[in-house]
């Protein structure tokens, strides 16, 4: 098991998302992909600086932002200051005192590449279940395939890459019936092989991410063409039923 130490200055996480907020069609089509899930009060776990939480904003969602850090939120608290922020750690030993006002809260919750960073994965899926009204959806995206676990993954402190089978088993133990699952974009496991891999990139390179970012409606066809069965990334939702929290 890999044992990062949580660094509240993540500079290999913020040159990421730095890249990855010029990604204008990526994160497009990211957004498209999981707001149909997302509907009254919605809470985004990991907001990071903001780069889908305003796609949500624009299109007038009711949205709490949140991230681990610190100095994330007061980033976020700078862009959105009309939005609520909370500093929220998924795992805090006194979650339920903790985060008290924001159980049984929220309609929707969604979590983008932000499971994979947390050891006790299966300690967060539950929370994410007390912070749920009956009815609810929790949605997460996070990386696919750990036989492509690379550089990149580790300074990004990655524990894990999963599957479908692997995201869902971890939705269903914590009481969550699946209600969608597929995998999403295809082509971005060449360049993920050959940034990480091949090149031994730390972080994912600028100019690389350009290139892909323009070449995005090409590889919506390819996802769909492919019925999303395989992908670099993997995305479940699971829903909070009284039937599944009996």
């Amino acid at each position: 098991m890999r044992d990062f130490k949580f660094r509240e200055i993540d500079s290999d996480g913020w040159d990421t998302l730095d890249v990855i907020s010029e990604a204008y069609q990526f994160n497009e089509w990211m957004f498209d992909e999981i707001k149909k899930f997302c509907t009254g009060k919605v809470l985004e776990i990991g907001s990071g600086i903001g780069n889908i939480s305003a796609k949500f904003i624009a299109a007038g969602y009711d949205i709490t932002l949140s991230d681990i850090r610190e100095n994330y939120c007061t980033i976020l608290r700078e862009k959105f200051p009309a939005r609520p922020v909370v500093q929220m750690d998924l795992t805090h030993p006194g979650f339920d005192v903790e985060y008290a006002g924001h159980l049984s809260c929220y309609d929707s919750i969604f979590a983008l590449n932000v499971v994979e960073h947390i050891q006790d994965d299966s300690l967060a899926i539950a929370n994410c279940f007390k912070l749920l009204k009956y009815g609810g959806s929790v949605v997460i995206l996070v990386p696919a395939f750990q036989e492509l676990y690379n550089r990149i993954d580790a300074e990004l402190e990655h524990y894990r890459r999963y599957n479908r089978s692997m995201l869902n088993g971890l939705l269903v133990q914590n009481n969550f019936r699946v209600a969608h699952s597929r995998y999403f974009n295809f082509m971005g496991i060449p360049g993920w092989y050959f940034s990480g891999k091949l090149q031994n990139n730390r972080t994912i390179p600028r100019w690389q991410m350009g290139i892909y970012n323009k070449l995005v409606p090409l590889f919506k066809i390819v996802d769909k063409c492919l019925f999303h069965t395989v992908g670099l990334s993997v995305i479940s939702v699971g829903e909070k039923d009284r039937s599944t929290s009996l």
